[in-house]
């Protein structure tokens, strides 16, 4: 039972399907100005969730209550109110100029209402481990690596102050080929028991093998829709590869990634070294590791874990207890944002401007809105508002490409075997594709078979298929072009604020005819429209940028609505006017007002990242079994600011069942029975952060649990 307080009945995925081979050799790398990431389709693995831990489906995580077990005092005191545990209120204590008698209280499922000393407070608190600051003299030099973990290709960054002076350094030369690649293939070859044969380039060109295993864009099913709901995965997509390891492994693109990050990690350490021709400290570097923008806390935590059995961060040192901090987590945009601010020009931008990124990479496309706050000489950035994302990134080109081939080549079967398809997806140039001036142009596609070469019905001509450029704008390009501009216009639409910039970045942004589009139906409302240098590593190098920093560059969101909750507080003049059917005597004698409103945070707030909002309750127990009631958290999206429940602009997020039969003042006043119960005084607070809004349970500046209620996304 979660702290919905409904079961979770869900079924893990069962995984079905026959896996298909490609061919095609990789000879050119992903850049804005050659070929783009893509993929051929092979065996795609799926992953069978772990229980759920965070979100059903309206965003409440299922689990343990608050409180029920107490995470320990954290390392860095936050802010808030001091003082020892407060005793029972008296029998007759002033509350917001009333009168409210301790003596007969609320229920246990009765809402909160706050003590004397409630007070809303804002703690700025010190960055936390896992956050960056200002640079120490042991961290001087320290080595930053970045890995940039696509769905159709991955990358390697590195940097120090002590290397190249400072600047981000890529690794180009990768095993299987003597031409250098700014990102390889996210491809591995297994053999039939389940052990890795070759990865990256090796893996993608090695020639179908009886008894191999060929895998490709295992990353999508950390997508937060795939990880709940085994149907909401794209049907097109290759699924569960066979084999004697993999049928029987319950998480089984954990494992694919654990492997890839594995042989990519153990490459990079080695491929480093060679580069700056001495023995690098990456037992000691910070690592980060980028995660598209859609996923949620549960897909990072996946990763998180995997990146940590792959061995990318490890213990340096005896008493090394915090190694762990040193795996950093960071969204796709957010690094392709701090990449783009590190241009000389940032695009003319000046501080209080807005720009919006949109990273368009092979499996995803990943949306985010900033603003550029403080000067630009000391440049910090702060989010502006839930970011979004899609599947809609260069590969479903290929698969739209596939199902276009199949249809045209239906009665030509020699030509639709796997190796065939993955030969005409390898030779289209997407990129260079520039729409409606090639509609009468015909594209021609050499047939990997040269059975059956000729049938001029249906484009085949002496072992090519012609295809005219009007229909692949219309079966190809246009309805992945048409999802990314929707996508944009559904982000722009949530800002009440000018757009003065929109940058391309990743390996889709490339693409001519995606940026045509783009200009065309922006370009009357957002001033610069750029793709900038380097778009097709912006997040690799940004990441990688980030961590040699040395502080938090986006270190500011912007709540993109109000959090409030439901309490009742004694009854003011307004409420007698206002909602006189919402007030009700307690027994005591004092009217108390049902259904109001407590702003926990609100909307347009800016907020640095970690940084709690905390609000002041008491609770009363009539004895020591009652110890847990029932928060009701809204949201709302308006301005203007709402005093009772009802009034038509918030929305019933969840209900928290908040346990505090952990707290040490709890404890201490159940252990003493006394006439007429007690009070519980304790602190709610909010925090926000890029990926996720987290309720916390505090006393005493302690945090006593936690819950994650909403995702921004």
């Amino acid at each position: 039972m979660g702290c919905c307080g409904e079961p979770n009945d869900g079924n893990p995925p069962t995984n079905h399907g026959t896996p298909a081979y490609n061919a095609g050799t990789i000879t050119s790398q992903p850049t804005g100005q050659q070929m783009m990431g893509q993929t051929q389709g092979f065996q795609q693995p799926l992953l069978t969730s772990p229980p759920a831990v965070h979100s059903t489906g309206n965003g409440m995580q299922q689990g343990t209550p608050w409180g029920q077990s107490a995470s320990p005092p954290p390392t860095n005191q936050f802010g808030g109110y001091g003082g020892s545990p407060s005793p029972p209120l008296p029998t007759s204590t002033p509350l917001n100029g009333s009168l409210f008698n301790g003596s007969s209280g609320f229920s246990s499922n009765e809402p909160l209402i706050r003590p004397p000393s409630a007070a809303q407070s804002s703690h700025i608190p010190p960055l936390p481990n896992n956050q960056l600051n200002t640079t120490t003299v042991a961290d001087e030099g320290k080595m930053s690596v970045s890995i940039d973990f696509g769905t159709t290709f991955s990358g390697v960054a590195y940097g120090s102050s002590r290397i190249a002076g400072g600047q981000v350094q890529q690794i180009l030369n990768w095993p299987g080929s003597f031409e250098t690649f700014r990102k390889i293939p996210t491809c591995l070859l297994y053999d039939e028991h389940g052990r890795v044969l070759a990865w990256g380039l090796e893996a993608k060109n090695a020639s179908p093998m009886a008894g191999t295993t060929r895998c490709e864009w295992f990353k999508l099913f950390l997508e937060p829709n795939a990880l709940r709901d085994e149907s909401a995965i794209d049907p097109r997509l290759p699924t569960l590869p066979v084999s004697e390891r993999l049928i029987h492994d319950p998480l089984l693109a954990i494992d694919l990634i654990i492997d890839f990050l594995s042989c990519l990690w153990e490459y990079a350490k080695d491929q480093i070294t060679r580069d700056i021709g001495a023995v690098a400290d990456l037992n000691s570097a910070d690592v980060w590791l980028t995660v598209p923008a859609a996923w949620d806390a549960r897909g990072c935590d996946i990763m998180r874990e995997a990146a940590i059995s792959a061995g990318l961060v490890q213990s340096s040192r005896a008493g090394d207890d915090q190694w762990k901090d040193r795996l950093r987590i960071i969204t796709e945009p957010e690094a392709a944002a701090v990449h783009c601010a590190h241009l000389s020009n940032l695009h003319h931008l000046k501080p209080s401007q807005n720009f919006i990124v949109c990273d368009a990479g092979g499996g995803t496309v990943d949306l985010a809105v900033y603003k550029i706050i403080g000067q630009m000489a000391n440049l910090e950035i702060a989010e502006m508002c839930a970011r979004s994302g899609a599947n809609c990134g260069s590969l479903f080109l290929d698969l739209r490409f596939r199902e276009l081939v199949k249809t045209l080549l239906t009665d030509h079967p020699a030509h639709l075997d796997p190796a065939s398809l993955a030969y005409f997806s390898h030779e289209t140039d997407k990129l260079n594709y520039s729409g409606i001036e090639d509609d009468d142009n015909m594209f021609h596609f050499t047939c990997f078979n040269v059975e059956d070469p000729h049938d001029p019905s249906v484009g085949l001509i002496n072992g090519q298929l012609s295809i005219p450029g009007n229909l692949l704008r219309r079966e190809v390009f246009d309805p992945v072009v048409n999802e990314v501009l929707q996508l944009l216009e559904e982000q722009v639409a949530r800002v009440d604020q000018v757009i003065h910039a929109l940058l391309l970045v990743g390996g889709f942004a490339g693409s001519e005819y995606l940026k045509q589009r783009v200009e065309q139906q922006f370009s009357s409302r957002i001033r610069v429209i750029a793709r900038p240098p380097d778009s097709d590593t912006a997040t690799l190098r940004g990441a990688a940028q980030y961590g040699l920093a040395r502080r938090a560059l986006v270190s500011s969101v912007i709540a993109p609505r109000s959090y409030l909750m439901k309490v009742k507080l004694p009854a003011e003049q307004e409420d007698w006017l206002k909602r006189p059917a919402y007030i009700k005597n307690n027994a005591a004698g004092v009217p108390i007002c049902d259904n109001r409103l407590q702003y926990l945070v609100s909307k347009g707030a800016i907020l640095r990242k970690g940084q709690r909002l905390t609000t002041k309750f008491c609770k009363f127990s009539q004895s020591a079994q009652d110890s847990a009631f029932v928060a009701v958290l809204y949201t709302s999206d308006a301005e203007k600011m709402m005093r009772y429940t009802d009034e038509g602009e918030t929305f019933e997020l969840c209900k928290w069942t908040v346990d505090l039969s952990s707290l040490p003042t709890f404890r201490q006043n159940a252990a003493m029975p006394q006439m007429g119960g007690f009070y519980t005084e304790f602190e709610l607070g909010l925090e926000l952060d890029s990926a996720e809004v987290r309720g916390i349970l505090l006393y005493n500046n302690q945090e006593w649990g936690r819950v994650t209620f909403d995702f921004l996304s």
